[in-house]
């Protein structure tokens, strides 16, 4: 029973983030294809924290009404959701609408809004039902919630990316004289966004099935009557952070530490306010970097370099999510100091992507496989570095009081907030970014 307890617990917990993870993935192939193309990240990044209504729904009606929502029945309705929506997306991701004079894919960002309702609602579901297993089984729904960032990333190398190639067309204009251009074609992948798409919907089945099973478990399963709260380490491994950070962290161990109520009233008192100051700031700089920034250039920062070096950039840098948080279990460091190393050295190569995105699409090092690897790997080290600082800087104040929970929170998803709003007028009202072609872009040598 236990054994089975945990798979359970780890296939329910990889549904948690598996649509908004897979979403971001898929992006090198898709941009290729709808009307926004390079832009699309850009809108990507808006819909996601659009879909915070969610969680901000749910906690306003613990708030009102205590007791009166059944977590069970929010669960079973947003995993539906995403069954539904995944399946949707494979058969309409590429249809298009007129809005305003412009061709805009409709269906693709509506469908994104409720995968993202789903995912970022999830944060504030799945944790409180899994609360009432013994606490052995929440590390295992932690693990699964990895998966949900491993798995799409994984599965997306190895559907690979199309390479392309010029080739000349012919057009005939109005004198009946023929002329040639060179236009950019792309091979098809190993296989197709549809069925990347039916591989989400089927982790989403995975995702229902398993709590289906760990609700209608029997009574006789033990349960902890503890109070048990979840891990900071939770919110901020997924790729957007979320609103169940807010739950009281006092007296939990910390991930690879002894840590206990008497400790983090040690961490509490340790701590200036030029120390809270500075912590809060890289709550709010870091997730605005890593959720709303640099995420609506990466098309920009990556594609001029090639197809596939964005379609490593992406996947790579979703696998350094995952891995940055189990670093964190076995490697903690809370020191402020070499926090704030880490986070200068992930703010560095972060502009290093933004400098490259402002260049396009004649950035350095273009068309030479150095160029190539220098970008895939600056991507893998931003997220992965500041990913790091997250989960960390989660963690001191998890273990300083429930008030700092809350407000690191609200830091972080307006850290989200505004990097995303920023970056929204600039790449698609101003123009600051500009798109190339493969085949027809001359850039100076």
């Amino acid at each position: 029973m236990a054994l089975l307890i945990h798979m359970l617990a780890c296939a329910f917990g990889s549904g948690s983030w598996v649509a908004v993870n897979g979403l971001w993935v898929e992006l090198p192939l898709i941009v290729n294809v709808l009307p926004e193309d390079w832009n699309l990240p850009s809108y990507l990044t808006v819909i996601i924290q659009l879909a915070n209504i969610g969680p901000l729904l749910v906690t306003l009606t613990h708030k009102m009404f205590p007791g009166r929502l059944k977590e069970s029945m929010v669960i079973y309705a947003i995993l539906s959701i995403g069954v539904l929506s995944c399946i949707l997306l494979a058969f309409f991701w590429d249809h298009t609408t007129v809005v305003a004079g412009e061709l805009h894919s409709t269906a693709f960002f509506i469908l994104t809004f409720f995968l993202s309702l789903v995912d970022c609602t999830s944060s504030v579901t799945f944790l409180p039902f899994m609360m009432q297993l013994p606490p052995k089984y929440i590390t295992t729904y932690f693990l699964g919630e990895g998966l949900s960032g491993l798995v799409p990333s994984l599965v997306a190398l190895v559907q690979g990316v199309g390479i392309a190639k010029c080739v000349n067309t012919t057009h005939n204009n109005s004198d009946a004289v023929n002329s040639w251009s060179l236009q950019t074609q792309y091979l098809p992948p190993n296989f197709s966004t549809e069925v990347f798409f039916f591989f989400l919907a089927a982790m989403m089945c995975i995702s229902l099935a398993a709590f289906c099973t760990l609700n209608r478990l029997p009574l006789t399963v033990e349960l902890s009557t503890e109070n048990l709260v979840p891990d900071a380490a939770a919110s901020v491994c997924s790729d957007l952070d979320n609103p169940a950070a807010e739950m009281d962290g006092d007296g939990v161990k910390c991930p690879g530490e002894g840590t206990d109520r008497s400790r983090a009233t040690l961490a509490k008192a340790k701590h200036s306010l030029y120390q809270l100051t500075f912590i809060y700031f890289m709550v709010v700089w870091v997730n605005a970097a890593t959720n709303g920034l640099l995420p609506s250039v990466q098309t920009y920062s990556c594609m001029p370099y090639g197809s596939l070096a964005y379609h490593l950039s992406a996947a790579l840098s979703s696998v350094a999510n995952p891995v940055a948080c189990t670093i964190t279990m076995f490697f903690p460091n809370r020191s402020l100091v070499f926090l704030g190393v880490l986070g200068f050295l992930g703010t560095g190569f972060g502009s290093y992507n933004m400098a490259m995105a402002a260049l396009s699409p004649c950035p350095l090092l273009q068309n030479s496989a150095i160029g190539e690897a220098v970008i895939v790997l600056s991507w893998v080290v931003f997220m992965g570095t500041l990913t790091y600082v997250k989960v960390m800087v989660g963690i001191i104040l998890r273990d300083r009081s429930h008030s700092a929970l809350v407000w690191c929170g609200a830091a972080a998803q307006a850290g989200s907030l505004v990097g995303s709003v920023t970056m929204f007028p600039l790449v698609n009202v101003y123009k600051l970014f500009k798109s190339g072609d493969l085949c027809n872009t001359t850039c100076p040598s």
